[in-house]
């Protein structure tokens, strides 16, 4: 039993930490990355979102900091209703994650 305690605890633990690794970024948090040029603009990060799914429409945005990485992600509606969510390396615009939402 004891084992199955330190077990769930650890585990306890490293969800945790792992969450405690993500941040999301307020608006005025976002801006001034943007407009320091450490992340890409938001305009030209849905560009390349939208490249991916030609059609698609914006449907939801998000910036967080993750293992001290900016993420930017963005969820899609294409054409034939199919919902997309992808994430792109705010700093670079490289897609990270491109998949269909269930």
């Amino acid at each position: 039993m004891k084992k199955l305690t330190t077990l769930f605890a650890l585990a306890t633990l490293a969800t945790a930490a792992n969450m405690a690794q993500a941040r999301d970024l307020g608006p005025d948090e976002a801006l001034k990355l943007r407009d320091a040029g450490t992340v890409q603009s938001f305009e030209k990060l849905n560009q390349a979102a939208l490249a991916k799914h030609p059609g698609s429409k914006v449907e939801e945005t998000e910036l967080e900091e993750e293992y001290g990485r900016y993420i930017y992600q963005v969820e899609l509606r294409d054409a034939q209703g199919v919902q997309w969510d992808l994430e792109l390396d705010a700093s670079t615009g490289q897609v990270l994650k491109d998949h269909q939402d269930d």
